[in-house]
């Protein structure tokens, strides 16, 4: 399994901006250049896990909504990603996985 830094720097970039704070504001918070946050922000620069909690410990957030997408807090959480996946099956392959769901409920 590949990191997709892209989608991580874009929901980086999109929690910035919801909270109206510049790049450089984020930069100086976390102690690095204007420059680097707009490599992490675009993709290119493959940002580390530390830097990425520094991040979200300044966006008051969960370091999981860069990694997935969503948070633990949200009612979708992880039902985005059984929805995509699900999506992405053929017709027998949805089918299987409605009954190994259908079996795992019959065993909790």
């Amino acid at each position: 399994m590949s990191v997709d830094y892209v989608s991580i720097g874009k929901r980086i970039q999109a929690k910035r901006k919801s909270q109206h704070k510049t790049q450089e504001a984020l930069a100086e918070a976390i102690e690095v250049t204007v420059g680097y946050i707009s490599q992490i922000e675009r993709g290119i620069t493959k940002v580390n896990l530390e830097t990425m909690s520094n991040i979200a410990e300044i966006l008051e957030c969960d370091i999981t909504e860069f990694l997935t997408g969503s948070t633990k807090n949200t009612t979708n959480y992880l039902s985005d990603d059984i929805n995509k996946i699900f999506g992405k099956l053929n017709s027998t392959n949805k089918k299987t996985l409605v009954e190994i769901s259908e079996v795992l409920l019959k065993n909790q």
